[in-house]
């Protein structure tokens, strides 16, 4: 991986097998660039992730590796997900994996404007916190 001020060049399949095989949170992160009008992460999905929102940012993942079931906005527009697929979420709507069917599970996320790691909101507050939901992998 190597970044300056102009650009940078990231091994993203690399960057992805460096996570971990068991986290305390349902995701772990690395950011690629953070920048206020948008940012790039690399993640990796350790569980299910409830029906949540951001408030602040467009989220765009491309799936790197694993497979699993992806809703957004109606539990009953559920599909599949697998390595190559695209998939994009505005501000505000509710999304969630249900599902994992093929580990590791990660993406490659473009947030725009930044997402602040604390804005996820759940749909059902006892599904989970910020702190339960991600953490950055260098934390």
């Amino acid at each position: 991986m190597s970044e300056n001020k102009s650009g940078g060049r990231f091994h993203l399949h690399q960057i992805a097998a460096a996570f971990p095989d068991t986290a305390e949170t349902m995701l772990l992160d690395t950011y690629l660039t953070d920048e206020p009008s948008a940012s790039s992460r690399v993640f990796r999905v350790y569980r299910e992730t409830p029906p949540h929102y951001h408030a602040n940012s467009h989220e765009y993942l491309y799936v790197l590796s694993g497979k699993g079931t992806f809703w957004i906005g109606d539990a009953a527009n559920a599909a599949e997900f697998a390595p190559g697929d695209f998939l994009t979420f505005k501000r505000g709507v509710v999304h969630a994996l249900p599902r994992l069917l093929e580990a590791p599970v990660v993406f490659l996320a473009i947030d725009a404007p930044r997402r602040d790691p604390k804005d996820i909101i759940f749909v059902n507050p006892q599904d989970g916190t910020p702190e339960s939901f991600i953490r950055n992998r260098g934390d």
